[in-house]
């Protein structure tokens, strides 16, 4: 697989699909807006937000059989049948995005679904994740705390991409999963300094925290420890991935949501931790580069 974002992918570049610097979905302002914090997509217009998408990236709604996604799960997003029947077994196929709601994460469910998975996002609003994913996405609103929702939550998830911290601080037990990807930014908090530290001193403390978690639970993990997450433009550069560079550099936002999700493919026997920032380092086989960093890992 190509290193570099596909430029159909690109949520910068797409000359149908634009991030602009406010880190907003750029459409029409009578297609798309943020509302509230939220990405939503004005209901009246058709397709929806992911249609548009996958029609620019497949060519056309005729040639994205796959993307008949409407028979997986009904209108409101609900899950057919009994959800709470503990003798309901599925086969653990999806993926489960924490902090849907956030800009990296909208990103990584995007990148997932083009990437043809089946995806669950955890949100704080699940009408305006409907609104703007539809049935691609199964929007689940509701508190990790509680194990009832978090037992459905999980079930038939093989993996968890944490995109932000705080959920792995929140939950008790993710029995079942396989893997769970962890996009860190404690490298540069801990570079932070002045107002900046005080300002990221809860979030440092939350990723502090994350990453204990990780360590003692038992499940590979993958933590990417990113530079500062950027608005730029993914897909351009290449990367770095030298010890200590997350704290002096950046990343693509973009870039991080990319790497989180070739991240699933390769699945570290115990735990992998490394460092990213983009670089002069072009990729050309991210299974490859995974593999030389879990090899180095275990040296």
């Amino acid at each position: 697989m190509a290193g570099a974002l596909p430029s159909s992918l690109s949520l910068c570049n797409s000359s149908s699909l634009l991030l602009s610097q406010q880190n907003q979905w750029s459409k029409p302002t009578s297609w798309v807006g943020k509302i509230n914090g939220h990405f939503q997509c004005n209901a009246s217009k058709k397709p929806n937000f992911v249609d548009q998408i996958l029609d620019y990236i497949e060519g056309g709604p005729k040639l994205r059989k796959w993307y008949g996604a409407p028979d997986l799960l009904p209108k409101d997003g609900s899950v057919p049948g009994d959800e709470d029947d503990p003798a309901v077994e599925e086969d653990k196929d999806t993926v489960l995005v924490s902090d849907g709601d956030s800009d990296i994460g909208q990103m990584v469910i995007l990148t997932l679904i083009v990437k043809r998975m089946r995806v669950k996002a955890l949100v704080k609003d699940k009408r305006a994740a409907l609104e703007a994913f539809g049935n691609y996405v199964e929007s689940m609103e509701g508190d990790p705390n509680n194990q009832m929702f978090l037992k459905k939550a999980l079930r038939g998830v093989r993996a968890i991409i944490c995109p932000n911290e705080g959920f792995l601080s929140k939950v008790d037990s993710l029995k079942g999963v396989e893997h769970i990807i962890y996009l860190s930014q404690l490298s540069a908090y801990k570079a932070a300094n002045g107002i900046q530290a005080l300002v990221k001193s809860n979030a440092r403390k939350l990723a502090e925290q994350d990453e204990s978690i990780l360590f003692a639970m038992g499940i590979p993990y993958t933590i990417i420890r990113a530079g500062a997450l950027e608005n730029s433009p993914g897909g351009s550069q290449g990367f770095s991935f030298e010890e200590g560079v997350a704290a002096k550099g950046s990343l693509s936002k973009e870039d991080a949501a990319f790497i989180c999700v070739e991240a699933l493919e390769s699945v570290p026997p115990a735990g992998l931790v490394f460092e990213v920032i983009n670089g002069e380092n072009k990729i050309s086989d991210w299974k490859q580069c995974f593999m030389g960093l879990i090899e180095k890992a275990g040296q």
